[in-house]
């Protein structure tokens, strides 16, 4: 009667029972001293592998941010040095500008004055040149209506001057009413 009774599929008998938890406790032991001892080296060497990164990744963005901080400060300096440099470029500019004014007033002061020395012995050499024109042809004149030549240079030409002085004086004076 005992072989009829139906077992229960929830309750194991006793004697399996016993085998499987102390079968269940030697593989649970052996692998409690031999595998976690390597699983807990593995997460120490990834936790601190992760852990280094992360000091790694910190210490390359604090480097970053200082070579950041440097980059600006140099770009700051450069945009300095290059106001500075397009101050100092202006105010030569600025300097040679009025330099270059000068030399070209003084050349043209240096020029004006020539030309009026010029047209003063061009004026001098005209009125000698009328002088003598102007008495050949007086000479010449007088001595048609004297009928006689009045060749004597020396009072020919005294006579010429004496009239262009006067003739000079008068201009002068017309001039100086004006």
């Amino acid at each position: 009667m005992a072989a009829e009774v139906p077992e229960n599929p929830l309750f194991p008998p006793i004697p399996e029972l016993v085998i499987g938890l102390v079968a269940f406790f030697i593989v649970f032991g052996i692998l409690a001293k031999k595998l976690l001892p390597n699983i807990n080296r593995v997460l120490d060497e990834r936790r601190a592998s992760i852990e280094g990164r992360m000091e790694e990744a910190e210490a390359l963005q604090a480097e970053a941010q200082q070579v950041l901080a440097d980059y600006r400060a140099q770009l700051a300096d450069a945009r300095h040095e290059a106001a500075r440099l397009r101050q100092e470029a202006q105010e030569q500019g600025a300097t040679l500008i009025a330099e270059m004014r000068a030399e070209g007033q003084r050349q043209r002061e240096e020029i004006i004055a020539a030309g009026h020395a010029q047209i003063a012995a061009d004026r001098k050499a005209a009125a000698q040149s009328l002088r003598q024109d102007v008495g050949k042809l007086a000479t010449d004149l007088a001595g048609k209506l004297v009928g006689e030549s009045l060749e004597d240079h020396a009072r020919q030409s005294r006579t010429i001057d004496r009239f262009l002085d006067e003739l000079e004086a008068g201009a002068t004076k017309a001039e100086a009413g004006r």
